[in-house]
């Protein structure tokens, strides 16, 4: 009888330990989030963490350090920036610059090319003539002598690169702010596969990524908002793999003067603000970086030109013009092709 005990208890044991020994390797997944201030706003992490990605805290550490490396660089509210000291050179000068913004300013110059200026790397003076910007008092309407000055000093054609050199003609001023919270969205994303983390959504500034699925093979969804001038409501829920997200809009960066109202977004080819009705565009891009820089000049263009621009570059963007009886929403073929099928939010 004690034989066959034996007999019975082993196999059960047997069972009983490959399987906690099997437990041992059951892979971990849930999605861990941070956040923090960067860039004058905020960005937010959200990555899948397996048995195989570092700790939070050590991603965190990895994000916050490059953030900072891009703040240095890239500020144009900071003395010490580099893009700062470039912008206090005087016309003629030159200065030694990192890969980082030799890239990012090679990016602007492109899209300033293939835009004919409504897309404006330089646009700096400009923007400081109409009130805006670091140390501005406030939305105010220039004089014409104070927008002469102002576009003196301007001309993406007035900026080079010789080598390792960033050059100036005049004495212009370079603000890569419309494009480089992508940049450092794109860059983050290497960062975080180089980790072993490699499903990730990324978002700072509001320019955002997704990359991989979430746990239970979910993929990341993201709203596009719809302009309304009081609330948040969304236009539509894309999911996104490997593709970056980017808005501009004037719905509520916007102030009035005599009852009209006038954008933040200027128009550097005709010195003021943009006068359309294009209320924001969305553009979706695999590269974050050309996100970020197309949805402003889109939005510079306006609903016509802009549609007319996405569709010979094959670009994903969707338009929302203001209207008399509300908002109305165009997608260009290549969005209506990749994503106007996912549906639209009520």
């Amino acid at each position: 009888m004690a034989n066959r005990c034996r007999a019975l208890i082993q196999p059960v044991l047997t069972v009983s330990l490959l399987a906690a020994l099997t437990g041992c390797f059951v892979e971990r997944e849930q999605v861990e989030r941070f956040s923090g201030p960067t860039m004058g706003s905020t960005y937010t992490v959200q990555f899948v963490a397996t048995n195989s990605t570092p700790p939070v805290e050590q991603v965190q550490a990895m994000v916050e350090a490059y953030l900072a490396e891009v703040d240095r660089a890239f500020s144009t509210y900071r003395e010490d920036s580099l893009l700062s000291r470039f912008n206090q050179l005087p016309a003629g000068s030159c200065m030694a610059m990192p890969e980082s913004v030799r890239h990012v300013t090679a990016t602007a110059l492109q899209l300033a090319a293939q835009s004919d200026g409504a897309f404006e790397p330089t646009i700096k003076p400009l923007l400081r003539a109409w009130g805006f910007g670091p140390g501005s008092q406030g939305p105010k309407h220039p004089t014409v002598d104070e927008l002469a000055a102002a576009k003196a000093r301007m001309g993406y054609q007035q900026l080079s690169m010789q080598g390792e050199l960033l050059c100036k003609a005049v004495a212009l001023e370079l603000d890569l702010n419309s494009i480089v919270a992508g940049y450092a969205i794109d860059q983050l994303g290497e960062r975080l596969q180089a980790m072993g983390v490699e499903r990730y959504l990324v978002e700072a500034t509001g320019e955002l990524k997704a990359q991989g699925l979430k746990p239970k093979a979910q993929p990341w969804r993201i709203a596009i908002e719809a302009p309304h001038d009081n609330e948040r409501v969304a236009q539509q829920v894309v999911t996104l793999d490997g593709i970056g997200v980017s808005n501009s809009g004037d719905y509520r960066n916007y102030y009035e003067e005599d009852g009209v109202r006038l954008s933040h977004t200027l128009d550097p080819r005709t010195e003021k603000p943009i006068d359309h009705h294009l209320a924001s565009v969305t553009v979706l891009h695999e590269s974050t970086e050309l996100a970020d820089g197309l949805s402003t000049l889109l939005m510079v263009l306006g609903p016509e030109q802009g549609y007319s621009f996405a569709k010979a570059h094959q670009i994903a963007a969707l338009f929302v013009t203001r209207t008399e009886s509300g908002f109305t929403a165009q997608g260009s073929p290549l969005y209506q092709q990749r994503y106007a099928a996912q549906g639209v939010e009520k």
